[in-house]
C-alpha cells in the first residue's frame, strides 16, 4: 500500500507538470520550424531562427508591445501607489467610516466579470467625454485607467495580508527613540513590506500585460495591445512569428521570475544574519 502511494504522487506530479508545461515546450519547439504551418514540423529543413529575424520587422507587433509595456509599467505603478494606500487604512485604521465601503470596492473587482467592467468602463469614459469633454478619445490612457481599476485590488489584498502579520515593536521601538512616523514608515515599514509590494508591482504589470476583454471595451482606433493583435490574429490565422513572440516573453518572465526570487531570498538571509549579529552583540 504505502508503494503503491510512493509511486501515485510523483506520476500525479508528473502528469500535472506535463499538462501545464508541454503545450509551452511544443510552442517554444515549433519557434524554430521552418515550414509556415505553425503546427506542422518541416523535417525536410533544419531549424533555423528565420520567425525571430521576421519579428524584428514586424512593426504591427513591435509598436503593440511598446505599448502594452508602456501601459502595464504605469498601471503596476500606480497600483502599487493606491494599492498601498488602500491596504494600510484596512490594515492600520480600525473602524472607521466608509470602511466597510472601502473593502467592498477593494474586493469588488476580483469578482467582477471582466466583460462587465469592461462594460461598465466604457459607458464611463463616453459619460465622461460628453460631459467633461475628456478623454477626446480612447486609447492608451482609457486603457491605463482601466487596467489601474482593477490592479489596485490585488495590490491592497497583498498588502493588507502583510501587514496583517507585520511585527508593530519595530515601530514601537522607532517611535519611542524619537523617530516621527513618516521616518518610521520610510526606514522601517517600507523595507519591511518590500516584497508584498514587489509582488503586488509583478501581479500588476502581468495582468495589465495579459488583459484582452476589459482592453477590446475600452480601446480606440491605433491603440491595439500586443495581446489584442495576438488574439486577432489567432482568430485570422496563427503566423510562425507569434511563437517566436511567445519564446521571447517566456524567456523575458522566466528570468524575472528567477531574479525576483534570488533577490528575495538574499535580502532574507541578510536580514536573518543581521539578527544573528546583534543577538550576539547584545
Amino acid at each position: 500500500m504505502n508503494a503503491r502511494r510512493a509511486l501515485l504522487l510523483p506520476s500525479a506530479l508528473a502528469l500535472g507538470y506535463a499538462f501545464l508545461y508541454l503545450p509551452i515546450v511544443s510552442l517554444i519547439v515549433f519557434s524554430f520550424n521552418a515550414s509556415r504551418l505553425v503546427t506542422v514540423w518541416d523535417a525536410a529543413h533544419s531549424p533555423t531562427l528565420r520567425w525571430y529575424v521576421e519579428l524584428l520587422h514586424n512593426d504591427q507587433i513591435l509598436s503593440a508591445a511598446r505599448l502594452s509595456l508602456g501601459i502595464a509599467t504605469l498601471n503596476a505603478t500606480a497600483a502599487v501607489i493606491l494599492g498601498t494606500a488602500a491596504g494600510f487604512a484596512l490594515a492600520r485604521f480600525g473602524r472607521f467610516r466608509g470602511r466597510g465601503l472601502l473593502s467592498a470596492l477593494t474586493t469588488a473587482p476580483l469578482v467582477m466579470p471582466e466583460i462587465i467592467t469592461g462594460l461598465s468602463l466604457l459607458l464611463l469614459f463616453i459619460s465622461m467625454q460628453q460631459l467633461l469633454g475628456w478623454p477626446a478619445r480612447r486609447g492608451a490612457a482609457t486603457i491605463t485607467l482601466a487596467h489601474i481599476s482593477f490592479s489596485v485590488s490585488y495590490v491592497a489584498i497583498v498588502v493588507q495580508a502583510r501587514l496583517a502579520g507585520f511585527d508593530h515593536s519595530l515601530e514601537e521601538a522607532a517611535l519611542d527613540l524619537g523617530a516621527r512616523p513618516a521616518q518610521v514608515f520610510r526606514r522601517i515599514t517600507l523595507p519591511l513590506i518590500a516584497p508584498a509590494l514587489l509582488s503586488g508591482w509583478l501581479l500588476s504589470f502581468t495582468l495589465s500585460w495579459d488583459d484582452v476583454v476589459i482592453s477590446q471595451f475600452v480601446a480606440g482606433p491605433g491603440s491595439s495591445t500586443l495581446p489584442m493583435v495576438i488574439f486577432s490574429k489567432v482568430r485570422l490565422g496563427v503566423s510562425p512569428d507569434v511563437n517566436a513572440l511567445a519564446t521571447l516573453l517566456i524567456t523575458l518572465v522566466a528570468a524575472g521570475v528567477v531574479g525576483s526570487t534570488l533577490w528575495l531570498q538574499r535580502r532574507e538571509q541578510r536580514r536573518g544574519s543581521e539578527m544573528r549579529q546583534a543577538v550576539t552583540e547584545e
